[in-house]
């Protein structure tokens, strides 16, 4: 089969109906059928024919049951003298329409509807929902992420992904099939007789009554099941995450008996949602047998008052019998949609808060950046009473190196996560060239910062992938230079992973882990580099590199923070020592502002901490305060 190169093949066309990545139109409703709307927009066409092909399904069987029993009563015609020669010359278009039915029309039929949900719905609705979670969950702010398990959330977005998946296809594959199958038993039923038809509904009212007790309780523990899974999950992932740590205090058995109780509050719920499951499928089993009773004793009644046919019987009885086999299959897959309702309901309250850090309606983006920065009578406190930094005013020019200096808890992180607008400031702005950092783009004001920071991030991929991070966009020759800059090059040539790739190809483990911290460093600092934003942020960049290392480091800081705005954080005075400018702050305010031998002469806190300097460290909080 010939098909051109912009084409995607004709036996995959069918797969591509759905655009499985098309962004939602505005945030998550937080209510459950419009939560379903917004997850599912875009692909609602494709959901509404593969439904048609569903139903079209299921009226093939009653259509089977009819046709049954057309040729049942053909064999009256032989016992009337026709002989089984006549009766064939007779009816031959009813046999061979019979032989086309079942070869032809029923699997192309099944076939049709198969493939909508196999190659149109299944692979495309779970990506859909899951990119637009995704995409949401990523807008958070930081502080949204510090309050809960990084494993959970991931597990919510799994499951509520999932979940509407399944709910689609279970609609589609069993309630569309359903019902067109029931609808067309009733029109047959009232075709032989009225009686059957209303025997057939009233049993109909309790197999729906049944069904609405059941399923309300059925999501709610479902819910609570979803819940308690999510918490297992995040439970192992931060132990997991923390292994070293557990290891190194020998907290094994501690970590697993955190682990066992959270596996025990979930096989509490599963023990109930088994329950009602089980009282669900045993009262349908009761409820189903009670059908082919009804209608082929109905049938058989109207046969022997001559208001119906042998043929008739045969067909009510298949149906009877399809309808009652049918009932335990719809009942589980109602429980099961019933049960991924409940997962849905329970993804979205955690993953649909709206997002509490926007940027500001009409927000444009910031073009590269001279470097000024003014902060304004800038506080925050984490919505706190007290704590981060308070009343804080400071400018610093473009191209200044300014050094901050402060004991633990005096505000100097704080300060930079407002800059980069992790948080928003309680009282007071901050100006980036005369823009206030509210009304422009968050992406663009973090494309203005290159940071580093103490606690180093690496993706587990390869030294290549973490170091473009900085610039996806920059050549081989680029990532080179900047490995190179931050003595990260040779180290690099020599990683090998445990598939075998090596150099910049290797990957380098979970946050790093296969890295020394000195080694982490490193390629956090070739990130920083090859960025090349105007601002440069050093938070304690070298504290884990050893002096040599170091020395080496610094000299490429220095002709890398040429032309820079730098804020350097650091608790090693020596590595600031030659900033343009030093402010000192405590308990989150600048107490103290200059070059580091003015400082040193004014005889205050940074003479203090200068002086109490073991190995070049800053002393404690408590020894300053002496």
């Amino acid at each position: 089969m010939q098909t051109r190169t912009d084409q995607t093949p004709t036996r995959w066309r069918i797969g591509h109906l759905i655009d499985a990545f098309r962004p939602a139109d505005g945030p998550p409703p937080r209510t459950l059928i419009a939560f379903f709307r917004w997850c599912l927009s875009g692909a609602w066409p494709v959901l509404m024919w593969a439904a048609l092909a569903s139903a079209v399904a299921g009226l093939m069987q009653v259509f089977a049951a009819v046709l049954l029993g057309r040729i049942v009563d053909t064999s009256h015609a032989a016992t009337a003298g026709l002989g089984p020669w006549g009766v064939f010359e007779a009816n031959w278009p009813l046999y061979l329409f019979f032989a086309i039915f079942y070869l032809v029309l029923m699997p192309l039929a099944f076939g049709l509807s198969s493939a909508t949900n196999s190659l149109a719905v299944g692979p495309n609705v779970m990506p859909l929902v899951l990119s637009r979670l995704h995409r949401w969950t990523m807008g958070q702010a930081v502080t949204f992420f510090d309050n809960d398990f990084a494993g959970r959330i991931a597990q919510k977005q799994m499951q509520t992904a999932r979940a509407a998946t399944d709910v689609a296809t279970e609609m589609i594959n069993t309630v569309t099939f359903a019902l067109s199958s029931l609808v067309g038993s009733a029109v047959f039923l009232i075709a032989i007789d009225g009686w059957i038809a209303v025997a057939l509904v009233v049993w109909l009212c309790l197999y729906l009554g049944l069904i609405r007790w059941f399923m309300p309780r059925i999501r709610g523990k479902s819910q609570a099941r979803a819940s308690a899974r999510a918490m297992v999950t995040g439970q192992v992932v931060d132990t997991i995450t923390n292994i070293k740590t557990v290891k190194l205090f020998a907290n094994s058995q501690h970590e697993d008996r955190e682990a066992l109780g959270a596996m025990a509050g979930f096989r509490e719920k599963a023990l109930d949602f088994g329950l009602i499951s089980v009282s669900f499928r045993a009262s349908m089993m009761a409820l189903s047998g009670l059908l082919p009773i009804i209608l082929v004793g109905g049938a058989v009644l109207l046969w022997s008052l001559g208001r119906a046919t042998a043929g008739d019987i045969a067909a009510a009885g298949a149906i009877a019998m399809r309808i009652s086999q049918m009932t335990g299959w719809v009942s589980m897959s109602l429980m099961s949609l019933y049960g991924s309702v409940g997962e849905v309901e329970d993804g979205m309250n955690t993953l649909t808060p709206p997002h509490t850090l926007t940027d500001a309606e009409g927000a444009h983006d910031l073009g590269r950046v001279a470097g000024e920065i003014t902060f304004d009578h800038l506080s925050f406190a984490y919505g706190r009473k007290s704590g981060g930094i308070d009343d804080v005013t400071l400018t610093i020019h473009p191209g200044e190196k300014l050094g901050i200096v402060g004991a633990s808890g005096a505000g100097k992180s704080t300060l930079v996560a407002l800059l980069l607008r992790l948080y928003d400031a309680e009282r007071g702005r901050i100006l980036l060239d005369g823009h206030d950092i509210r009304e422009v783009t968050q992406e663009s004001l973090r494309r203005q910062v290159a940071m580093v920071t103490q606690e180093t991030a690496m993706f587990n991929r390869s030294a290549r992938e973490n170091i473009l991070y900085g610039r996806p966009d920059a050549t081989e020759a680029e990532m080179v230079a900047a490995a190179e800059q931050a003595e990260a090059h040779e180290f690099i040539l020599g990683l090998q992973d445990h598939a075998g790739r090596t150099g910049y190809d290797a990957f380098l483990g979970e946050r790093g882990v296969k890295l020394s911290g000195g080694q982490r460093q490193r390629i956090a600092l070739a990130r920083a580099f090859i960025k090349d934003a105007p601002i440069l942020v050093l938070d304690e960049a070298t504290s884990a590199l050893d002096s040599e290392v170091e020395a080496q480091i610094q000299e490429a800081l220095a002709r890398v923070m040429e032309g820079k705005t730098v804020l350097a954080i650091a608790h090693r005075l020596s590595t600031i020592a030659e900033m343009d400018r030093i402010v000192v702050m405590d308990q989150g305010r600048i107490v103290e502002e200059g070059h580091h031998e003015e400082l040193l002469a004014r005889r205050g806190l940074y003479a203090r901490y200068w002086s109490r300097q073991s190995g070049g460290f800053l002393g404690t909080e408590e020894e300053a305060a002496e």
